[in-house]
């Protein structure tokens, strides 16, 4: 069998794996590993996360982040809701957590388990700066990327397999020169494009949700460009798993004017 139909095989693989369709994006993503299984593995893991880190408590800082983080929830929900997706949120486990560390992050596990950095808090600088922070997060969890990234891993490891498979009877340098294409190949062709797509569809998810909530999405544009004069994102963006700094930008504002749209359908209004 040669790399080229291995390849193909993986894709058709792929294509078949995608049967859960996501109702922020309307789209049918891979859905390999359930959330019976993944959600009970992200809390314990955010558990452990919790107890191993200095959790910062009872400052305006940390109620900052958690009262605008029940309002990104409440915003989800309302959106859900509205749409025809009230228990689409059932199982998860919202938490909202201001960690002591300099490093410019936040994230959050499938499941709504949410971790902020204090190093971050001076680049968020508003309340619409920890919004758009906050809703980009979020957005991770409710278009299920957690999940496709794993599904996506499994697709990837099973095609490792087929590749080797297929090559065992060849001589080591043939073996070594399929492995190695079929790992550039998934990994620049397939991984990397898969993540950049997951932060660019985080971003119009989280402007929406941000709006919803109350905060301009308008603010989301100087907060990251904030973040890119941090000095972030200089990798070129085919060999990165983020969207360069311009190109995200220019989505984002290109994205306002629908996220405003959305916000005025719940009766929320920017001027």
């Amino acid at each position: 069998m040669k790399i080229k139909t291995t390849l193909l095989s993986c894709s058709g693989a792929l294509l078949l794996a995608a049967c859960a369709t996501n109702p922020f994006t309307g789209k049918s993503t891979m859905a390999l590993v359930p959330d019976s299984e993944i959600f009970p593995s992200s809390f314990q893991q955010y558990s452990n996360f919790i107890a191993e880190n200095k959790v910062v408590k009872g400052t305006a800082d940390a109620k900052r982040v958690e009262n605008i983080g029940n309002k990104i929830k409440e915003a989800s929900e309302k959106w859900l809701t509205a749409n025809g997706y009230a228990d689409y949120l059932k199982d998860y486990q919202w938490q909202y957590t201001l960690v002591q560390s300099d490093e410019l992050n936040a994230w959050c596990m499938p499941g709504g388990k949410i971790v902020f950095y204090t190093g971050i808090l001076p680049v968020a600088k508003t309340d619409a700066g920890i919004a758009t922070i906050m809703g980009h997060e979020v957005a991770h969890a409710l278009a299920n990327h957690g999940q496709q990234r794993m599904s996506a891993a499994k697709l990837q490891q099973a095609g490792s397999a087929i590749t080797q498979a297929a090559v065992g009877e060849k001589s080591a340098v043939t073996q070594q020169v399929a492995m190695t294409a079929y790992g550039a190949v998934t990994e620049y062709g397939g991984m990397m494009p898969f993540s950049r797509k997951h932060e660019l569809e985080a971003d119009r998810i989280g402007l929406t949700l941000m709006a919803i909530a109350g905060y301009n999405p308008e603010e989301a544009v100087p907060f990251w460009e904030r973040m890119a004069a941090q000095g972030g994102g200089s990798t070129p963006e085919f060999l990165s798993t983020h969207p360069s700094n311009e190109t995200r930008i220019n989505d984002i504002k290109a994205l306002i004017p629908e996220a405003k749209a959305e916000a005025a359908k719940f009766g929320v209004n920017f001027k």
